[in-house]
């Protein structure tokens, strides 16, 4: 298992991030979910955008049901809820978030969720806390600039490029709904409502990713730093002649 305090003083220290990194996971009982130390339960509806910010901007644990969240499209992207034809047909965004309503069906139908029937609960915690000591996936809240040295460090070895989505309204889909679904790294541009009722601010973007990638990335950024390559990144001067620094960053002696 993972020392996660170490994970995300490494992460911090590499990053500086200023959003509290935290874990989610899925519970397929409620009483597991309610086991976890000091829990909190909502006493009135939320969106899960406020669940996942109560545990990264207040450092809360929290756990939810289907039944503490506030319509279909929260449950359904995390498995609490049915994707069923209803849901399916989108017909509520018609006229607000799409044209018509075969716009609306595309933009569900893209969207990645976990899979309807296995799971009871959710719960979100900061990731070094050890309140949830296995979560399904870690989410790191940061800057472009932070995002795309984190992305090098996964890439520093076993390379692959990235391609990752953008479904517009309700991108949590493309965040923690594909990480939690696929199990592989996800990037999103947090959406009007993550941005409206989770209090994202407009300079963040989120990556979900298992802890174990997580590792990965811290190891890759400081690989990368013993390389000069490391945030914040220094602006170098848009007049200057970039050959003395390129020659360091982009090239061997």
């Amino acid at each position: 298992m993972l020392d996660l305090p170490a994970l995300v003083a490494e992460l911090n220290a590499l990053l500086r991030l200023k959003t509290t990194t935290i874990g989610m996971k899925m519970y397929e009982t409620v009483a597991e979910m309610e086991a976890i130390p000091r829990i909190r339960r909502p006493k009135t509806v939320h969106a899960t955008d406020q669940i996942v910010s109560m545990a990264s901007r207040l450092g809360w644990t929290v756990g939810i049901t289907g039944d503490d969240l506030v319509g279909s499209q929260c449950r359904a992207v995390i498995g609490l809820g049915p994707q069923d034809e209803e849901w399916r047909r989108g017909e509520k965004y018609v006229g607000i978030w799409h044209g018509t309503q075969p716009d609306a069906q595309a933009r569900q139908e893209a969207l990645d969720v976990v899979p309807h029937g296995r799971y009871q609960a959710m719960a979100v915690s900061p990731l070094d806390s050890g309140r949830i000591p296995d979560p399904d996936i870690a989410l790191v809240y940061a800057t472009p600039g932070q995002m795309i040295i984190l992305i090098n460090g996964l890439q520093y070895r076993n390379y692959r490029k990235f391609e990752w989505s953008v479904a517009g309204e309700s991108a949590c889909a493309d965040s923690w709904g594909r990480a939690l679904k696929t199990g592989e790294p996800s990037l999103s541009l947090p959406c009007y409502a993550e941005r409206r009722y989770g209090g994202v601010p407009d300079e963040e973007m989120l990556m979900a990713l298992k802890p174990a990638d997580l590792r990965i990335a811290v190891d890759g950024m400081k690989a990368l730093a013993k390389n000069g390559l490391r945030y914040p990144i220094p602006a170098y001067g848009i007049q200057n002649d970039p050959s003395a620094g390129m020659g360091v960053s982009y090239a061997k002696p």
